[in-house]
C-alpha cells in the first residue's frame, strides 16, 4: 500500500506529523516546559562531569604505572629507603665501637701477659716452675696475637700526614727508653699532657699537641691509648729495676756479714 504512495505525499505525511507534535508541545504550559529542559540540561550536565571524572581516575592510574610519573609513592618509597639506611648507620657505628672495644681488650690481655712475665712474682719461683709459666704464658701470647681486628680510619691528606709524625716522635723515645728512662718517662708525660682535655701537673709538649690535633679523631684516641701504655711498662719497669737492685744490696749485705 506505501509503495504506491508517491515521494511528495509521503514527505508531507512526515511533515504533518511534525506539524502536530509541535502543536501538541505548545499545549503544554511555559513554566512545565522550562522544567523539562531545565531537568535535560541538568542530566546531560551530571553524564558529563561523570565521564570527566572517570576518565580523570583512569589517567591518574595510569600516571602511576609511568616510570616517568613523580607521585607521593616515590616520596613514600624514598622514606623508607632512607629508615633502612638511617638504620644500617646505626649499625655501622655500633659494628665500629664493637670492634674497637674488642681491639682495645686484646691490647690489655696483651700488655697483662708481658706484665706478668716480667713480674717480680716469676723470678721468685723456682726453675722448673718458671719454665713452664713461661711455656703457658707464651701460649696465651700467641693465641692473643693470632686474633686480628683491624677498624680502619678514613683520613685526608693532612691526617695521614700528621699521624706519621705523632708516630715517628713516640718511635723514636721508644728507641732511647732503655738508655735513659727516666729522661724518656718525662718526655712521653709531656707527649701525654698534650693529648687530655683536663690541666696536666706537668709540662705539655706544645709542637707535639699541634700534630695531634691535626690528626683524626680516632687516630688521637689511639695515641692517647699508646702512650699510657708506654707510661705503664715504664713505670712497671722501674719498680721491677727497683727491686731487684734492692735484692742485690741484701744480697751483698747478707755475704759480707758472712
Amino acid at each position: 500500500m506505501f509503495g504506491n504512495v508517491p515521494p511528495r505525499r509521503r514527505f508531507s505525511r512526515r511533515k504533518n506529523d511534525r506539524l502536530e507534535n509541535t502543536q501538541c508541545w505548545t499545549h503544554i504550559s511555559a513554566p512545565r516546559r522550562k522544567i523539562f529542559y531545565q531537568n535535560r540540561k541538568n542530566n546531560i550536565i551530571f553524564t558529563t562531569s561523570t565521564m570527566a571524572q572517570a576518565k580523570i581516575h583512569a589517567k591518574m592510574n595510569e600516571g602511576a604505572c609511568s616510570k616517568f610519573n613523580r607521585t607521593l609513592s616515590m616520596a613514600d618509597r624514598s622514606g623508607r629507603l632512607l629508615e633502612s639506611l638511617d638504620q644500617l648507620e646505626m649499625r655501622v657505628e655500633a659494628l665500629r665501637e664493637a670492634a674497637a672495644a674488642m681491639e682495645q681488650e686484646r691490647e690489655s690481655i696483651l700488655e697483662m701477659i708481658q706484665s706478668v712475665q716480667n713480674s717480680q712474682e716469676m723470678r721468685n719461683i723456682c726453675q722448673g716452675e718458671r719454665e713452664e709459666l713461661t711455656l703457658t704464658s707464651n701460649r696465651l701470647m700467641g693465641r692473643a696475637i693470632s686474633v686480628e681486628i683491624s677498624v680502619g680510619t678514613i683520613r685526608n691528606p693532612q691526617q695521614e700526614e700528621a699521624l706519621q709524625k705523632a708516630t715517628s716522635i713516640i718511635d723514636e723515645i721508644v728507641k732511647k727508653l732503655l738508655s735513659d728512662m727516666e729522661g724518656d718517662r718525662q718526655q712521653l708525660l709531656a707527649l701525654h699532657a698534650a693529648c687530655v682535655t683536663e690541666a696536666p701537673p706537668v709540662p705539655i709538649d706544645q709542637k707535639f699537641q699541634a700534630i695531634v690535633i691535626s690528626c683524626a679523631l680516632e687516630d688521637q684516641k689511639k695515641i692517647k691509648r699508646r702512650l699510657e701504655m708506654l707510661l705503664r711498662n715504664v713505670e712497671n719497669a722501674e719498680k721491677n729495676i727497683k727491686i731487684m737492685d734492692h735484692q742485690k744490696l741484701e744480697d751483698t749485705k747478707t755475704n759480707g756479714g758472712h
